[in-house]
């Protein structure tokens, strides 16, 4: 049966590969970004199961539109996918709050106002699925985008207690952790922090650096990482976490030995708290 997507932030990177994706395999889709002329060619290539819809998602209404177009256009909605969003390089003490407070309107606030207005269609939806698009910056934290994975960290809470929420109404929750792959991400999705602080050149400086140095050379695969989501949407065990890449797998394998470690090492002492 064809499924019905929502996806935000189509105009480039995975969100653009994955519209594609998912309409040239014959579902109905919602494509939505902030310029809706970036979408123009998708709507014209697939004029029968594709709309388009201009979509910030920092502005609730808007979010309620899109899905109304969904439903008012093909019915139903089974699939939404919360891909909007970017980052923000420097260290923390770099950062001020008109670089980093619309990152967070954008990354969690955002995500959450599509959630809600998506939710009460997808509760009839006995099967549907919700992605978050989180990031390897939402399973640890490196120096140089504490601000922006503190967004992912957020997205990543939010998505285990909501998983927890809608499965017994047979809805899940995938969230997506992707590695580098080759998209506009690190160009035109990654701001920088505008103070530089010289202490921190050999630490945040470093993501700068990494930055300036990879964009468009990233080892993954945005085809490869879009045929893996779509896997994991059709799957009846879909995961809850799904690390996209080998650079993603190994970073969520050296966070979980660090994070026994820590655990196992002071043990005795923290777990020795309760009243006597």
């Amino acid at each position: 049966m064809k499924k019905t997507w929502l996806i935000t932030g189509c105009s480039s990177g995975l969100g653009q590969h994955l519209a594609r994706a998912v309409a040239a395999r014959g579902d109905q889709l919602v494509a939505t970004a902030r310029d809706v002329g970036t979408l123009r060619a998708l709507a014209n290539d697939y004029p029968q199961t594709v709309r388009v819809c201009a979509l910030d998602v920092t502005q609730p209404e808007a979010a309620k539109a899109a899905v109304a177009l969904a439903v008012g256009a093909f019915g139903r909605l089974d699939v939404l996918v919360n891909n909007a969003g970017y980052g923000l390089f420097g260290a923390i003490e770099e950062g001020v709050p008109d670089e980093y407070r619309p990152m967070f309107d954008v990354n969690v606030f955002g995500l959450i106002e599509v959630t809600r207005a998506a939710l009460p269609v997808l509760r009839q939806r006995r099967g549907g699925r919700i992605v978050n698009l989180s990031s390897t910056a939402g399973i640890a934290g490196a120096a140089g985008s504490g601000y922006y994975a503190a967004t992912k960290f957020a997205v990543e809470g939010l998505s285990e207690a909501l998983d927890r929420e809608v499965r017994p109404m047979g809805l899940r929750v995938i969230i997506v952790e992707p590695g580098p792959f080759r998209t506009a991400f690190l160009g035109r999705s990654m701001a920088v922090a505008r103070h530089r602080i010289s202490d921190y050149d050999q630490t945040a400086g470093q993501r700068r650096a990494y930055r300036d140095s990879n964009d468009g050379k990233q080892a993954g695969d945005p085809v490869k990482a879009v045929h893996v989501m779509l896997e994991a949407v059709n799957s009846e065990a879909p995961p809850l976490h799904l690390p996209l890449g080998p650079a993603a797998y190994g970073i969520a394998e050296r966070k979980l030995a660090a994070f026994r470690e820590d655990i196992d090492a002071w043990r005795e002492v923290a777990i020795a708290t309760d009243f006597s």
